[in-house]
């Protein structure tokens, strides 16, 4: 999916506080300043500084504005992650060297995702395996299916993600280095079409510690 602006705006911030180049305390520039600054719209803006407060990046102070936090917490919001990529995320995460290794391939569909996917067993589905490592240290693993005639999200509507502490799959044990009978955080998403065609199936696991909490957000209509 296209990163929306108030996504890479936020990001842009998140990446400053946490390299420390924004202190503790530091003070943000007004809503009129931030979209005067980025050329957008203050409703943009507001966005951005309402991602970034869910992060435990920044505090508001009634009357007096937006302010760093002073132990900013490493927060995984939903569904903003899903609109970046990993070396994005990543990088704006931490200050340190970021690497991710893809691995693509076609695989049959096992009964479990032949009836996901609604097609047949055996039929060929695209299987992406992502590694990501921060600083020489593995953070995530993932496996990705999709249909053969689906590239992307970019026509998805709806994304469901379910978060749970699991037993990991051997090989996401293997590569986070978790020891046998540990558990991992892991997040499984489906994205759905319109009319109800599953997209795309993930399967996430991170280190149980990685984060400190993981927050799903949305906008309501008014």
């Amino acid at each position: 999916m296209p990163e929306p602006r108030y996504v890479s705006i936020a990001g842009d911030y998140a990446q400053l506080i946490r390299r420390g180049e924004l202190a503790p305390g530091t003070q943000l520039p007004s809503y009129s300043e931030l979209a005067t600054r980025h050329g957008v719209s203050q409703i943009v803006i507001r966005k951005a500084v309402e991602l970034l407060l869910s992060q435990g990046l920044v505090r508001t102070v009634e009357r007096r504005g937006t302010f760093v936090a002073d132990r900013p917490n490493l927060i995984r919001v939903s569904p903003e992650g899903q609109m970046e990529s990993p070396e994005m995320t990543y990088s704006r995460e931490s200050d340190r060297e970021v690497s991710v290794e893809r691995d693509t391939q076609r695989i049959p569909a096992s009964e479990e995702l032949a009836e996901a996917f609604a097609v047949g067993v055996g039929d060929e589905l695209t299987h992406v395996i992502t590694l990501a490592s921060e600083g020489g240290r593995p953070v995530s693993i993932s496996d990705t299916y999709q249909p053969l005639d689906v590239h992307g999200t970019a026509d998805a509507a709806f994304l469901e993600e379910t978060i749970t502490d699991r037993i990991p799959p051997i090989a996401h044990a293997e590569f986070l280095g978790t020891p046998q009978g540990d558990l991992v955080k892991s997040v499984h998403q489906r994205f759905l079409s319109k009319d109800q065609r599953v997209l795309m199936i993930s399967n996430i696991s991170y280190p149980r510690d990685r984060y400190d909490a993981f927050v799903f957000r949305m906008h309501l209509n008014d």
